[in-house]
């Protein structure tokens, strides 16, 4: 059916969004299933889900597509592109890429959990992108399962009409066939001018070892075909197209034209993929468009933290890890920084903290690398007193509190999601995160919604984790960043054994610092193992010590076989010891052990 030419009023664009586990990936394969892109011999659970992390964690990571061929009720046949996109708030930026190459998106809730605040968020960046939504109820074989109360939720949290609604479970197929028509029938189809000069959106980009970057593409007017010189409207750079290809879930198969409304992949042998990033416009060089798809903005990380390995000799080793995955996660920064604690490694920007998880594991799997991190962080605009503005990634490296102006950090949007019977433990938690109360809803008897304004380095280590405990699991969260604040923000630095440790130090709010310093030291002193001479442990704030202990030496019985005779000769020996402690404490180093980086900083 490839070589048969398919009418852009029957091309369906859409995507599938919905909270984490609420069966996205599931309804994908039911649908690909259903129009016969895989034979059963071929299928396996979440065919899309590419990496081995997405299979065991159950996760999308990457949004992944597929071009579908589908006879329709009707007889017609159609074309139905589909884009799984991700469900984590990390990966926001990807869903807003995806969402802007479709038309219309299936909006999946979950029959006995309802609506949750992912949900909530991927609803408004579909209707930003005046997207036809059609809400979707999966999972109605399960026993708890309520979809007139999941539909009324929808309408009262969201305010979107829910008259007409699929109900399917993607685990036994049942009402998939259904929906497909729904898709069919309800997404409009493309609009575009074939005549008009190229213009197209990459929404995504990866590398093959064979084929170089590839650039995913949906096209919004004019052509893309095989020989034509192309050229991204960003960069100004121009490429030569050396195949194109549809996305296909067992193999791509190979086209000479992408036309208008279709998606596609772009072949350009390209060693990297800097210059196909995702967000950018593709146009033809020779007659190219006035203006680019949407507003070109990079993925930006939010999280840095430090990547050290343990065995010093594999600095370059780390290197060339993570070159390799830059080349097929673009939103991966990096820069050599070099800790006296932890000797040399990289400051590595993520999109948030799932975000780190994966890539740090992914080095650890596929690369043998062992690994330690630093506590993450977020970044800080200072304004120095002589008017400059510099970004700090590294609390380290903030200049002295006498040379600072402002220092002003990010802040986030929280949506939070929380049954009524958790509500004020959700407060308490948020009101000791530093968060500021925008909104509070209830949706119904059993739930209430709120928004809160929260600095973003309240959340990255442990906030998610508390609100799950906090809540027995039943709250979900999520958020978006919405700029830089001011703060009276200081940093504090630990010292053991009279050293500061570089990777321990932190920003932190004036007024918590005292607190924050005492708990800081207490809980080191519970992972660094006892010397030989006593190690003291010391939070300050340039050089004011404000919270102070010690970790006890190990006592040595130099007296064990020193037997009979006169008290003078124990105490010369317990003397001569305490000399040579003394001597030991002046020049011995405390090694500092991983767990510390990480563990010392979940502090309340």
């Amino acid at each position: 059916m490839l070589g048969k030419e398919i009418p852009q009023s029957h091309i369906r664009n859409f995507s599938i969004i919905a909270h984490i586990d609420h069966g996205k990936s599931t309804l994908a394969d039911r649908i690909i299933q259903e129009c016969g892109a895989v034979n059963d011999r071929q299928m396996s659970a979440q065919v899309m889900d590419t990496m081995d992390i997405e299979k065991e964690r159950g996760i999308t990571i990457k949004a992944q597509s597929v071009r579908l061929n589908y006879t329709a009720n009707n007889g017609e046949e159609y074309i139905l592109n589909l884009i799984d996109t991700p469900g984590h708030v990390d990966f926001s930026y990807e869903v807003s890429r995806s969402l802007a190459s479709s038309e219309g998106a299936l909006l999946i809730i979950d029959a006995a959990q309802g609506v949750e605040a992912q949900t909530i968020a991927n609803v408004y960046i579909a209707l930003d992108n005046d997207l036809t939504l059609l809400p979707v109820v999966n999972k109605i074989d399960l026993p708890a399962a309520d979809p007139d109360k999941v539909l009324m939720e929808v309408e009262e949290a969201i305010g979107l009409d829910c008259t007409e609604h699929s109900l399917v479970s993607a685990k036994t197929g049942q009402g998939v066939p259904d929906l497909i028509e729904a898709i069919v029938e309800r997404i409009p189809a493309p609009t575009g001018d074939e005549e008009a000069p190229c213009k197209a959106l990459i929404y995504d980009s990866w590398f093959d070892n064979y084929l170089g970057a590839l650039a995913l593409v949906r096209v919004y007017q004019g052509n893309i075909e095989k020989g034509q010189k192309i050229k991204i409207m960003s960069t100004k750079e121009e490429y030569q197209v050396l195949d194109l290809m549809y996305p296909n879930p067992i193999a791509p198969m190979k086209t000479t034209k992408i036309g208008t409304g279709e998606i596609g992949i772009v072949v350009t042998g390209l060693k990297t993929v800097d210059g196909l990033q995702v967000g950018d416009t593709i146009t033809d060089s020779i007659n190219p468009t006035t203006e680019a798809v949407h507003d070109f903005e990079p993925a930006k990380p939010f999280v840095f933290a430090a990547l050290h390995p343990i065995e010093t000799d594999k600095f370059e080793d780390l290197r060339d890890a993570l070159n390799k995955l830059k080349l097929n996660d673009s939103s991966i920064s990096f820069e050599p920084e070099s800790s006296l604690a932890l000797g040399s490694g990289f400051r590595t920007g993520f999109l948030g903290m799932l975000h780190m998880e994966v890539i740090k594991e992914r080095l650890e799997r596929e690369f043998n690398l062992e690994l330690i991190a630093s506590a993450p962080t977020v970044v800080y605009e200072v304004l120095k007193n002589d008017g400059e503005k510099i970004e700090i990634q590294n609390p380290f490296d903030l200049p002295e509190a006498m040379k600072i102006d402002t220092i002003y950090e990010p802040y986030i949007k929280a949506t939070i999601l929380v049954p009524n019977d958790y509500l004020g433990n959700v407060i308490k938690l948020l009101n000791d995160r530093r968060g500021m109360q925008i909104k509070m809803d209830y949706i119904n008897s059993e739930r209430v919604l709120l928004e809160y304004d929260v600095p973003m380095n309240e959340i990255v280590l442990d906030f998610y984790d508390k609100l799950k405990s906090t809540t027995k699991g039943y709250a979900s969260f999520d958020y978006e960043p919405i700029g830089f604040r001011p703060g009276d923000l200081i940093k504090l630095d630990i010292k053991v054994a009279g050293e500061v440790v570089d990777a321990l130090s932190i920003i932190v709010p004036r007024e918590r610092a005292r607190t924050k310093g005492l708990a800081f030291v207490q809980n080191l002193k519970e992972l660094i193992p006892r010397q030989l001479f006593e190690v003291a442990i010391q939070a300050s704030i340039g050089n004011d010590v404000i919270a102070r202990t010690t970790v006890k030496s190990t006592g040595k019985n130099v007296t064990a076989k020193c037997y009979g005779g006169d008290i003078t000769r124990k105490r010369k020996l317990l003397d001569k010891q305490k000399a040579g402690k003394k001597r030991m404490k002046a020049i011995g180093s405390v090694n500092v052990p991983q767990e510390a980086f990480m563990a010392v900083l979940k502090l309340d």
